[in-house]
């Protein structure tokens, strides 16, 4: 009789429990205040990113509709849309669009590989192991100028770079990469800095995984490669898709590395998107030019960034109701 009033009590005590929670739910007193009490120690932030982002894209695109030269004064005008019509018809931006698509897919498809390489070494115990991890992770944490000036002076030097010293032995001596390969060199810049980072996503998402279907797999007798093929990689597929996103929408910004090492050039051989909007606003003075040029780029950045992360978020949601 004890135990079933005791039953009893504690039904009638949950139920009344949940009959606050719906009256709470109810006022809307109550219910916005607590929404401003949980969202107000964001809106600074919220305020600041709209300070120094949107208020700026605003301005991009009013000066995108203006034929603007800073060279000739008086020349400020309203033209619509004709400076998109002319970004459009300019064959040097497809060129140098090209230029960027490749030299990000490049980068993050290397970068990607020996991130993977990188992380399932060191996901293995042995001596050292967080000696090497920070030395890895070092390349990361320099700031793109200065690895940018190591890699042009220090490493592709056609004279006293470490890259012509360690090939000469194979008759390699005194090329000067950066002149004759400029893209490639950009590459392996970027590869140099953006490989920890990929390193570090894909580590975290290693040691994430259950142990227990790895031992399970070796008692079945598969090897190594079956384990990594059939377990390792499908898993690890998510956390390699979101670096990947990551590392593209970072890479499209790209700026450092070639304004120091190429300045775009021979021509347009090593020009981004970024760069090519420098020239033609800051060398060119064209602003209206520029701006429209901005504007492009950031709305195929959205669209394509948008598609990509749904498609993310998708996997991450449906591998947690999985399981």
């Amino acid at each position: 009789m004890t135990t079933t009033e005791a039953q009893a009590g504690a039904q009638a005590a949950a139920e009344a429990e949940h009959v606050a929670r719906i009256k709470q739910k109810q006022d809307p007193g109550v219910s916005r205040a607590e929404g401003w009490r949980r969202r107000g120690p964001l809106l600074p932030a919220l305020i600041f990113m709209i300070v120094v982002t949107q208020i700026p894209f605003l301005f991009t695109l009013y000066y995108s509709t203006l034929s603007w030269n800073l060279v000739r004064p008086g020349s400020r005008e309203f033209v619509g849309l004709q400076n998109y019509l002319d970004v459009i018809g300019d064959s040097t931006f497809w060129q140098v669009a090209i230029n960027t698509v490749l030299i990000i897919v490049a980068t993050v498809l290397i970068s990607v590989v020996l991130g993977l390489i990188l992380a399932l070494l060191l996901d293995r115990a042995f001596l050292g192991r967080g000696v090497v991890r920070t030395l890895l992770i070092t390349p990361f944490l320099v700031t793109p100028v200065a690895g940018a000036l190591m890699w042009k002076t220090a490493m592709l030097d056609p004279v006293f770079g470490i890259v012509n010293w360690v090939l000469s032995p194979f008759g390699v001596e005194h090329i000067d990469w950066v002149s004759s390969f400029p893209r490639a060199a950009i590459i392996l810049a970027l590869v140099w800095q953006w490989t920890p980072f990929m390193m570090l996503l894909i580590l975290a998402g290693l040691q994430s995984m259950p142990r227990d279907i790895l031992e399970a797999g070796r008692v079945d007798g598969a090897t190594s490669l079956q384990l990594f093929r059939e377990l390792t990689l499908p898993h690890l597929r998510r956390f390699i898709e979101l670096g990947t996103v990551l590392g593209a929408i970072y890479l499209v910004n790209t700026f450092d590395q070639i304004y120091m090492m190429t300045q775009g050039g021979p021509g347009t051989a090593s020009a981004n998107l970024p760069f090519y909007i420098y020239q033609r606003a800051f060398l060119g003075f064209d602003i209206g030019q520029a701006a429209a040029m901005g504007v492009i780029v950031v709305i195929f950045t959205m669209i394509i960034a948008s598609f990509a992360l749904r498609l993310i978020f998708k996997s991450f949601t449906g591998n947690e109701e999985a399981a």
